[in-house]
């Protein structure tokens, strides 16, 4: 099991994690279409060149997604229990097909659950980078975690 439990983390530990992906049009194009985001800014090319950006966005909800899976491998993988929530979500720079993003995650607090004795809550910082170390995501989330078992 790659993830860690509650008790191996420590507050400012960080983790830069070693898988990136380059985002694909298809990526975008694909999200947008599974989660019914029928936004031209999104899918349509031709109507991109009409923006201040000449071509497609992204899908901030899927870079979202990206820059949080690039951190499982790391921190979560087999011991996470579910997510609690996020908060600060803000997406400083655009993210375009080609794109290279990567990923970093920072432990900001730790608590043992009250009411769940095998489990304990996390709160991450993840910061997704591109290829020009822009910060193109950064959120806060609240992850409830499994406790090393006795």
């Amino acid at each position: 099991m790659a993830g860690k439990y509650f008790e191996q983390f420590e507050v400012g530990q960080t983790f830069v994690h070693e898988v990136r992906r380059t985002v694909t049009d298809m990526d975008n194009i694909l999200f947008s279409s599974l989660t019914y985001n029928p936004a031209a800014i999104h899918i349509d090319h031709e109507y991109a060149k009409t923006t201040e950006f000449g071509k497609p966005l992204i899908n901030s909800i899927f870079t979202l997604g990206l820059v949080v899976g690039l951190s499982v491998q790391d921190t979560t993988l087999g011991t996470t229990v579910g997510n609690l929530g996020w908060e600060e979500v803000a997406f400083p720079k655009p993210v375009f097909a080609g794109d290279t993003i990567r990923a970093e995650t920072k432990v900001v607090a730790l608590r043992k659950s009250k009411s769940r004795p095998t489990q304990g809550i996390v709160t991450f910082e993840h910061k997704g980078y591109n290829q020009r170390d822009e910060t193109v995501c950064n959120c806060r989330r609240v992850a409830l975690m499994m406790r090393k078992p006795s």
